[in-house]
């Protein structure tokens, strides 16, 4: 593209770019990093327009009311009304079938996707006190955590809960709950992860997929504002969330299902190697989980990023997998 079309845009555009973001601590706080990303690459300036989601006025538990999609819908509306011209999600919220009309812009480079524990007294999860009460919205966390605490001939009881991260960790302070699970990304993102008082390792606990990602989409037809979003692609990080997605899409699942997934690079002192895909799914108690993993060649297209989700998925089915979902979507 010549300096003078790669100018063209701005010239024609006139005020600052508009950001579409949730109200809540965290969406903010990731919005503003992508703001500033945005402001260096475009030379723009860029102001958040805040949007009040389905999910964050409902007090039903995200798996009652459909999944995490219900954060993504408002801000995608605002998107194809114009109102907004980009927006900014947790990975982990975008429903797996991307709409045409939107495109995918960006998936910057991955925030800690690991999860975190945030317990009284200073407690890690191996010191929690047997019949343990750890909060969690998340069925994935739930058959995770079970498993892992049977496996060391623990009981806890995992209590569902929802709220911002001022509300979850309150629970713990008010001496409601021992402890309660929360995503690394977020508490980095808003200056608090301090709070943990144990990082919970990716071969304890699989993440959800596109776990500590963030998604930057706008309309599919802005050509020069997809190029200029483009800017912050990671392709690893792409290429890891997408095949992470393959599988949840692959095992008919939601975002409220109880799928774990992470893909991580093995690397080889400096060079890149391969790509291991690992992915768990099982019954909200604990008792019973499928859990495997899958290895090949780094992928470079997107096809391929979906070819080693969908793999490793069929193979968790062949093991059972689809029993241990609930409710499947019809």
């Amino acid at each position: 593209m010549s300096e003078q079309a790669r100018e063209a845009p701005q010239r024609r555009a006139d005020g600052p770019l508009r950001l579409g973001t949730r109200r809540s601590k965290l969406a903010m706080a990731q919005s503003g990093l992508v703001a500033d990303a945005v402001r260096q690459v475009t030379g723009r300036s860029v102001e958040l327009v805040e949007i009040t989601t389905y999910g964050d006025v409902s007090r039903e538990h995200l798996a009652q009311i459909g999944g995490t999609g219900v954060f993504v819908t408002a801000l995608r509306e605002a998107l194809l009304r114009g109102d907004v011209d980009f927006a900014v999600h947790s990975l982990k919220d975008l429903p797996t079938t991307q709409p045409a009309e939107l495109a995918l812009a960006a998936v910057p480079v991955r925030e800690d996707a690991r999860d975190v524990l945030v317990a009284r007294d200073g407690l890690t999860f191996a010191q929690l006190p047997d019949g343990a009460r750890v909060g969690t919205g998340s069925p994935r966390r739930m058959a995770q955590l079970n498993a892992y605490a049977r496996s060391h001939g623990l009981t806890i009881e995992t209590v569902p809960i929802r709220g911002n991260v001022d509300t979850r960790i309150g629970y713990v302070r008010k001496g409601e709950l021992d402890a309660v699970v929360l995503a690394a990304a977020g508490l980095n993102r808003i200056g608090r992860i301090d709070e943990a008082t144990d990082f919970l390792s990716v071969d304890t606990v699989l993440p959800a997929p596109g776990q500590g990602a963030l998604a930057i989409e706008c309309v599919a037809d802005n050509a020069s504002l997809v190029a200029a979003l483009g800017e912050l692609d990671d392709p690893y990080t792409r290429a890891a969330v997408t095949a992470e997605r393959s599988l949840l899409a692959a095992l008919e699942a939601g975002c409220s299902a109880p799928v774990g997934a992470f893909a991580d690079l093995l690397a080889d002192g400096q060079t890149v190697k391969e790509m291991r895909l690992r992915g768990v799914v099982g019954t909200t108690d604990g008792s019973t989980l499928v859990q495997l993993s899958t290895t090949g060649p780094v992928p470079e297209t997107h096809d391929q990023a979906m070819a080693l989700g969908r793999e490793l998925a069929a193979e968790m089915l062949a093991k059972g997998a689809a029993g241990l979902m609930g409710e499947r979507a019809h």
